[in-house]
């Protein structure tokens, strides 16, 4: 089991930027795929953006394609998630996740799950 810990979020305004880190306590090799969920009050978690275990391949929800970059750098055992644009209805919890197989968009295929940081957006 990876344990993960995020950090990065917090309250910014309409259009504006944050970065959030992941960092994992194990090296997560390259068999390890990440990613970023966010839960927003009242809804239910929800992929963002996931990195597959070779680093090769990226996707991204619809609603975050052309604001949001995800990375990674596995020497270090940090992912990242450069926010850009960001809109009120990017306000959530955003956890980051790991699984030692290819990168999948299900919740429930996620085993590995940090505790998550706040990203607030206001208008």
């Amino acid at each position: 089991q990876v344990q993960l810990v995020e950090s990065g979020g917090g309250s910014v305004q309409a259009g504006g930027s944050l970065r959030l880190s992941c960092a994992a306590s194990t090296r997560t090799s390259m068999t390890y795929s990440m990613g970023w969920f966010r839960q927003a009050p009242g809804k239910e978690r929800e992929f963002v953006s996931g990195i597959n275990y070779n680093a090769g391949s990226t996707a991204y929800a619809d609603s975050v394609k052309g604001r949001f970059t995800i990375s990674r750098d596995i020497a270090k055992k940090m992912m990242y998630l450069q926010m850009n644009s960001l809109k009120p209805e990017d306000t959530g919890v955003y956890y980051c996740v790991a699984r030692a197989s290819q990168l999948k968009s299900d919740v429930y295929l996620w085993p590995d799950w940090g505790q998550g940081t706040q990203v607030t957006v206001s208008s």
